[in-house]
């Protein structure tokens, strides 16, 4: 097996232990909030093992959730069999979306962006699938706006992201979200600790619409 797909393999499983505590201390309550506005058709980004899939509102029609991580993707299968919306699960990339220009309702996005390969690259395949006044929804953590600790997290990132399937704490994703050109309508900070022990990270909750 390529080097990459082990270590794809060993971060989706550990992603599979810790994600659960981190629901536990809260994450499942953003998650529930992330998608209550979804509808019609949606893509989601990086699903992991299903943590959505309970959540989505009878008013979406189908979804499409695309997971690239081999261990993540088979949780997400057996989450997606008890869904309360159809959901499809799919190996693919965010950085290309097998979805026809202007074609999806809501694209959704939890804990993904911090580890795309390009930012820039994966809001314009968002940009380009979704319909007019289609809506991006995300939930992300984002690099510190205090000073010391934005600092911190960018000196801990080059380590951090090689051990971490490719996460960048230090991403500023809200601002890139807009660069993509995109309008939040609604985003929300807020500090999150995912562990016991560990310090509040800066996290966003919006939603951001295509013109």
């Amino acid at each position: 097996m390529p080097e990459t797909s082990r270590r794809e393999s060993s971060f989706g499983r550990s992603y599979a232990r810790v994600g659960p505590r981190m629901d536990a201390r809260g994450a499942t309550e953003h998650r529930r909030r992330l998608v209550e506005a979804a509808h019609g058709v949606v893509i989601e980004i990086g699903p992991g093992y299903g943590a959505t899939f309970p959540f989505y509102p009878s008013a979406v029609s189908a979804v499409l959730a695309l997971e690239p991580d081999p261990t993540l993707r088979e949780l997400a299968l057996a989450a997606a069999s008890t869904a309360p919306v159809p959901i499809s699960v799919q190996d693919g990339m965010a950085e290309a979306l097998p979805a026809a220009d202007a074609s999806v309702d809501v694209v959704v996005s939890s804990l993904v962006l911090c580890s795309v390969a390009d930012q820039s690259v994966a809001l314009a395949e968002a940009v380009r699938v979704l319909r007019p006044g289609g809506s991006l929804l995300f939930y992300e953590h984002v690099r510190s706006a205090h000073r010391v600790l934005g600092a911190a997290e960018d000196l801990a990132t080059p380590l951090w992201s090689r051990v971490a399937g490719g996460c960048h704490p230090n991403r500023d994703t809200a601002a890139m979200i807009v660069r993509a050109g995109l309008t939040v309508q609604d985003l929300e900070r807020f500090g999150f600790s995912v562990l016991p022990g560990n310090p509040r990270l800066a996290h966003v909750l919006g939603v951001a619409s295509k013109p």
